[in-house]
């Protein structure tokens, strides 16, 4: 249920269980993110903001994307700068994952982390994460740009991203 768009307390009332219960499901849920392929034809990045705690408080998600398979290749938390681009990258390069081309929008971030990678520049190349950051914001509750709902903590916000992933990549929790 957490992968369908219903808040913490949505479930407690649904399952009739309680929020300390559904806190701990959440929490102690452990999944490692692996990909499915070594070999990527084009992995598209975006960054998608959410919040924790309050509104102005911003967390950036900063993410591969794969439009033909639908997987999220790779992810990081951060601060919308190239520290956390970096991030990513240096994620990407562990996990062992090759791609022919990398294709971001127009962020001069993006062009100066990855100017030694084959690119495609351009939101006519995104149009395949930018639909996933949709379907992201209809999955999570706490993804919504305009909602009630938000993580109080960073830990629980992540793990719900984490569930929500695992869940889009092999369709299942």
């Amino acid at each position: 249920m957490f992968v369908r768009g219903l808040g913490v307390r949505d479930i407690v009332v649904l399952e009739e269980i309680s929020l300390k219960k559904a806190l701990s499901i959440l929490v102690n849920y452990c999944t490692i993110l692996i990909c499915k392929q070594e070999y990527y034809d084009c992995l598209e990045i975006d960054e998608f903001w959410t919040f924790v705690g309050k509104k102005s408080n911003k967390i950036w998600l900063i993410y591969a994307y794969h439009r033909e398979t639908g997987e999220i290749v790779a992810w990081v938390f951060g601060k919308r700068n190239a520290k956390t681009v970096r991030k990513l990258y240096k994620i990407m390069k562990q996990k062992g994952i090759k791609w022919s081309n990398l294709a971001y929008d127009n962020w001069k971030t993006f062009k100066k982390v990855f100017n030694n990678e084959p690119s495609l520049i351009g939101k006519k190349y995104t149009q395949g994460i930018e639909g996933n950051n949709c379907r992201l914001r209809h999955r999570i509750r706490r993804a919504f740009r305009k909602t009630c709902d938000f993580s109080k903590e960073d830990k629980n916000h992540i793990k719900h991203f984490k569930l929500v992933f695992h869940y889009i990549n092999f369709g299942f929790v």
